[in-house]
């Protein structure tokens, strides 16, 4: 089997390279509205929002960096097949004008600009990024009245198109049973709260990309891929950063499109994709789904006094349910580039 992936310079703001419904699952992370280190980014895009945080009138340009991503939202409607899905990691922001402090509800704003589009809304998961910062603490500490509580959380905000995706053909059929989870990853993905740390990627001294970097952690993508895709379908990052997502399609057997407006960023993923030990990286998570697995199954016996009923029929291994019997886990074994940003990945 083979999955190809794509990452391009471009403004997702007008998504006219691809056809409409041709994205089964879109997973990202736009540039948050009022977080600093993004102002840049949404003054560009549009110059009132710099005129509005220059005067203080921070409400405003929150509303207009969000006018910008609702144009991308809209897209994302149009090229998502029925059924499709979106996911959307985003963050609140604080910010403090003269003596005023405010909470911006990011989420809350994209949100209604989904529903807006036509979307329907599916429970969100609370991610809860692990921080040991001993100056986390906002406000006036200890005294009461004048400290705020931290934000240690962000949102994946979840939304699909025109409801349940259909499976009709048979082949699709196949692909969505051999592209199944194990019992137990189930019940741990599919929690609403997430606990695990975020990254901070690197980039080569004088890039101007480095004050901006704010990736999410492999495992992000790479359970929500699992989750709500099949084998072969395609997946889309409209703002595709260091190329995360794309890197956790190959490692899960799906299409990508990755587009950023950056272009060091896509220099960055050429590098990746050529750097020592990529596949066996990739590789590691899918060997961990093994392990944990087989965990299970020593701690399910001890507690049943046998393994479970069902035999999964690709690996010979004992699985909780009839929905495992034909999941079937795929190595990737090669990853090779057309052109630069243009790839083909191999799996076993």
């Amino acid at each position: 089997m083979q999955t190809s992936h794509t990452f391009r310079v471009w403004d997702s703001r007008k998504l006219d390279c691809l056809d409409d419904e041709c994205i089964n699952l879109v997973v990202t992370s736009p540039p948050y509205p009022m977080i600093k280190m993004w102002d840049t980014v949404f003054s560009g895009l549009n110059r009132e929002v710099g005129e509005a945080l220059e005067g203080g009138n921070f409400k405003a340009a929150f509303e207009l960096m969000h006018c910008e991503l609702d144009m991308v939202w809209k897209e994302l409607y149009r090229v998502l097949c029925r059924g499709g899905i979106a996911c959307i990691n985003i963050g609140d922001a604080v910010r403090t004008t003269g003596e005023r402090f405010t909470l911006f509800t990011n989420h809350h704003r994209i949100i209604d600009a989904f529903l807006q589009v036509g979307f329907d809304a599916l429970p969100l998961i609370l991610w809860r990024k692990q921080t040991n910062a001993p100056n986390k603490f906002m406000g006036s500490g200890m005294l009461p009245a004048g400290a705020y509580v931290t934000l240690e959380h962000e949102y994946i905000l979840i939304f699909r198109k025109n409801g349940k995706r259909i499976f009709k053909k048979e082949e699709e059929k196949e692909r969505r049973r051999e592209s199944a989870i194990f019992w137990e990853e189930r019940n741990k993905w599919y929690s609403d709260l997430w606990d695990f740390k975020g990254v901070r990627q690197t980039f080569k001294t004088g890039s101007s990309s480095r004050s901006r970097s704010a990736a999410f952690p492999f495992e992000l993508p790479y359970r929500l891929i699992n989750m709500h895709s099949i084998y072969g379908d395609t997946i889309l990052d409209p703002f595709a950063g260091v190329g995360t997502t794309m890197l956790a399609a190959m490692a899960c057997a799906r299409n990508s499109l990755g587009f950023d407006n950056d272009s060091e960023l896509v220099d960055s993923m050429d590098r990746k994709i050529y750097g020592p030990g990529l596949v066996a990286d990739l590789n590691r998570r899918i060997k961990t789904r093994q392990e944990e697995h087989d965990n299970f199954l020593i701690e399910y016996n001890k507690k049943k006094g046998s393994n479970p009923g069902y035999v999964n029929q690709p690996h010979q291994i004992p699985v909780v349910t009839k929905q495992e019997l034909n999941l079937k886990l795929l190595k990737l074994d090669r990853v090779l580039q057309n052109r630069p940003g243009d790839y083909v990945a191999f799996h076993e």
